[in-house]
């Protein structure tokens, strides 16, 4: 709407929708507080923006985002319903974070015009858009999003399908190697500390925590259906499992995860973990738990770059900085392995897995480019 595009916001009642288009009043409040906006844009923009119930009011639109709970049968049943009244050239996206787009435009009479668009929360402020393709979608569906994308001012990185695609699932790393660190005995002060200290915007649980942990759960308990139990991270899943279904720990929105989020004050870790998680009797050191965190998330996305989710490595490093705050300093997750070195960094990988597991697992790139001594960007 702020960009000059009309809008129709459709939810399961108008209190909701309406709830969702309030949210753009808030932002440019804000925005006219600090002399960056008026009211005239802010009503101008209110007015592109039209909440409603009704299916039939989608008729006409060029783009379609769903942006509902991470349930396959329920992203099919609101595909089925625009799909029903949009136009046969228009565009239907899931901003979906997790599930394979293929899979969801099996519910699509249109697959070819079935796209993925990930958005980064809070949307009004994150650059990064991922855009991913699915089996059968187009070219010309591609062109649309990234004009799209261009009229909105967000940065576009364009990914192959795949469960998590790239920044969910390298994202999510992080906040497992947080929980694993923990379930190790790490005292939860260190973990947070080591994590911003690395360069990370936030440290991993208090990621968790803004996330918010019953999604997280959502989203390992419906791999766990699709894939199996095995290829879930363990201790992630049986810890959400707490939280959410045994402690009503489900983040900041509840007033309580990881942190407690007090009605007044500054929100702080949980005196509770200790109950679950006893602290051990020698922890790592800082330098060990900053090249843990900044290692597996590099690992990761040299996978997708080997598996082909990934087209190149500056999708990668554009996508880990602008995506979820990977550090700049070290040029982005890939290129943090040439500023390790390829050689470094396998030791480094080698030594981790010896510790902590087979998550660290050096993959044949990396060992090909610790023989070679080349760089992502040469082989690029």
């Amino acid at each position: 709407a702020k960009a000059g595009i009309e809008v129709v916001l459709k939810d399961l009642s108008l209190e909701i929708a309406e709830k969702g288009r309030d949210y753009s009043k808030v932002v440019m409040e804000k925005l006219i507080k600090k002399g960056r906006s008026t009211q005239e844009e802010l009503d101008s923009i209110l007015s592109r923006i039209t909440a409603t119930t009704d299916a039939a009011d989608l008729a006409g639109c060029d783009l379609v985002i769903e942006a509902v709970i991470e349930d396959r049968q329920i992203k099919a049943v609101v595909t089925e319903e625009a799909e029903a009244v949009i136009d046969e050239k228009s565009i239907f996206a899931s901003n979906t974070s997790t599930l394979p787009i293929t899979g969801l435009a099996g519910a699509s009479s249109r697959p070819q015009n079935f796209i993925g668009l990930h958005f980064f929360s809070p949307v009004d402020k994150m650059p990064l858009v991922e855009i991913i393709m699915g089996e059968k979608t187009s070219q010309e569906a591609l062109a649309h999003c990234l004009d799209y994308c261009q009229a909105i001012g967000k940065t576009p990185i364009v990914v192959n399908d795949g469960r998590g695609f790239y920044t969910s699932r390298v994202f999510t790393t992080y906040i497992n190697e947080g929980i694993n660190c923990l379930s190790e005995g790490i005292p939860p002060a260190l973990i947070e500390n080591a994590g911003k200290a690395s360069g990370m915007p936030v440290g991993p649980l208090a990621v968790a925590d803004e996330v918010s942990i019953d999604l997280m759960y959502h989203i390992l308990k419906q791999t766990a259906e699709d894939l199996g139990k095995e290829n879930v991270d363990e201790i992630t899943y049986s810890t959400t499992d707490l939280f959410v279904n045994k402690l009503g720990r489900l983040g900041r929105k509840s007033g309580k995860g990881f942190y407690e989020y007090p009605e007044s004050g500054e929100k702080y870790l949980s005196p509770e973990l200790s109950q679950y998680f006893p602290i051990g009797d020698i922890p790592p050191t800082l330098e060990e738990l900053k090249k843990r965190f900044l290692s597996i998330q590099s690992l990761e996305s040299l996978r997708c770059l080997e598996e082909g989710i990934l087209n190149s490595p500056r999708d990668g490093d554009i996508g880990s900085i602008l995506g979820w705050g990977y550090p700049a300093y070290t040029g982005g997750a890939l290129s943090y392995i040439d500023y390790r070195g390829p050689a470094n960094f396998l030791e480094d990988c080698q030594h981790f897995q010896k510790k902590y597991g087979e998550r660290f697992n050096p993959n044949k790139l990396l060992k090909n480019l610790a023989k070679s001594s080349e760089s992502l960007y040469q082989k690029d």
